[in-house]
């Protein structure tokens, strides 16, 4: 199969990528599930920019570079947040509703921002906009989507990449595409964490491909932990998004007492309140509280957290919600410059998966569906190269393995081995012992894989996820180990 520019990933930013570059050439979207789903779909906050004639461009900035901690790349920062207007702007001429009141956008609250700059739809701001793009990108002529579709490998020689091998999930085959330029949108990693509020699919495939493929990686030691999630189930964590926090709501614990320290309160960057809710969690159940706001408003403002957690038992309008911390966001990812080129030629990253720098140690609310718009924009205007080679440059040599049900208790149990260990060793505080014991423990389970599975060139959809589990894990933990300092959401207990 062969087509101009490859899209691997089907959340906002491969999706509003693929509008814009398919103005130029042909475009393949390929999903690992079905079109929307993706990160995307569950963030519920909205997207930062300054509309508010009080607000300006050099504060949302300050804001942005206070919550990364110092290790922001300031001029893409600077590019994210003036190009936010226009890129809304544009967002909206696809049908994307944002709530207004009196004609004009109504601006939420969220933590670290010094002023009101939240686009929200209520609360599934993601869902609204991976909704419409999807059924944008379904009627442009020049799109073509593949769903149900896993990253295998990336076709790269000579440090330039021609495309990329994929298990083509429903007729069991190797897909192979040949592309002029490869773009990975894969989303995020959060399935490496036991706790987390990421959907299934977050399995780390696009960062892992580019690694294997020689591109370089930055910062995946950055690993943002969402301080609210519903405390109930097990694995995917429901989000409650911190909207709530800003109207009004608190936190408190099994007493009733507030006991953030920090001087914002509830509004404090994510990293500072998921450890004092992950140390309090120690003496007993963390709440969040927005019980004292009219109901009407809290059933108006935030009908998809009002309804989720009916489902478990729990009236937000009287009762107080049990939290806890979730893995949620990698702030670090696959290096690229401002126009979203890897160190690979003609491979470019957008999204969570990319590292922008523009979220340095820890991202500030709603600033990452906001990276995916403006970047992937930036990265359509420069997504227009060729290459000479006439076929990928190796031959595929997968044999798919059908999996039975003792294989595949074999895989989860790897998969939740590595959970266990990332979330006990490599989480919200860490420690150089653990750290080291973490690493051992990860590279007998990646050893495991390679004997049963990889040296004999086996592949599924279990197998590639939980080499991209295991991979991503170890990734992180061997950056974690050269990093001797707290600093965002990275903090070492001494």
């Amino acid at each position: 199969m062969q087509t101009d520019l490859l899209i691997i990933g089907s959340g906002l930013s491969g999706l509003w990528f693929s509008i814009n570059a398919s103005k130029h050439g042909k475009c393949l979207v390929i999903a690992k599930g079905e079109i929307s789903e993706s990160n995307t779909k569950y963030a519920q906050g909205g997207v930062a920019a300054v509309f508010d004639k009080k607000d300006s461009f050099e504060s949302h900035i300050k804001d942005t570079l206070k919550a990364g901690a110092g290790l922001c790349n300031k001029e893409n920062v600077k590019i994210m947040v003036k190009s936010a207007p226009h890129e809304i702007e544009k967002l909206v001429s696809y049908g994307i509703e944002f709530d207004k009141r009196n004609g004009k956008f109504e601006l939420g609250m969220e933590g670290a921002h010094s002023s009101r700059r939240i686009l929200h739809n209520k609360d599934a701001t993601g869902a609204e906009i991976e909704n419409k793009l999807a059924k944008a990108v379904k009627n442009n002529k020049n799109i073509l989507i593949r769903e149900n579709v896993i990253l295998l490998k990336l076709a790269v020689k000579n440090n330039i990449c021609y495309g990329a091998l994929f298990l083509d999930i429903a007729s069991n085959s190797i897909l192979n595409v040949k592309a002029k330029c490869t773009v990975l949108a894969t989303g995020g990693i959060g399935q490496v964490y036991k706790s987390t509020t990421n959907p299934k699919i977050a399995t780390g495939d696009g960062i892992v491909a580019a690694f294997e493929a020689g591109a370089e990686i930055e910062n995946i030691e950055f690993v943002q932990f969402h301080p609210t999630a519903l405390n109930a189930g097990s694995g995917v964590k429901f989000l409650i998004s911190e909207g709530l926090r800003g109207e009004g709501a608190s936190i408190v614990n099994s007493d009733g007492e507030r006991f953030i320290r920090h001087e914002l309160k509830e509004l404090a960057p994510r990293d500072i309140l998921a450890r004092e809710t992950f140390n309090e969690m120690k003496h007993g159940t963390v709440y969040l509280d927005i019980s004292h706001k009219d109901d009407a408003f809290i059933k108006s403002r935030f009908p998809n957290i009002y309804s989720k957690c009916l489902d478990f038992g729990i009236d937000i309008t009287k009762d107080k919600v049990p939290i806890t911390p979730a893995a949620h966001f990698l702030c670090g990812g696959i290096k690229t410059d401002s126009y979203g080129r890897t160190t690979i030629k003609n491979l470019f990253a957008i999204g969570e998966c990319a590292c922008t720098g523009v979220h340095g140690a820890n991202r500030l609310a709603s600033n990452s569906l906001l990276e995916c718009l403006v970047f992937s924009a930036r990265a359509a205007k420069k997504a227009r190269v060729s290459n000479n080679e006439k076929t990928l440059p190796y031959n595929n040599k997968y044999k798919i393995m059908a999996l039975n049900k003792n294989k595949e208790r074999e895989l989860i149990k790897m998969q939740d081995g590595v959970k266990k260990i990332m979330w006990e060793k490599v989480g919200i505080i860490r420690a150089k012992k653990g750290l080291k014991e973490a690493l051992t423990e990860i590279k007998k389970l990646e050893q495991e894989l390679k004997n049963d599975y990889l040296s004999h060139n086996l592949t599924n959809k279990a197998i590639i996820e939980t080499e991209s589990i295991i991979t991503v894990a170890k990734l992180i933990i061997e950056a974690s180990l050269k990093r001797n300092r707290s600093v965002g959401s990275f903090y070492l207990a001494k």
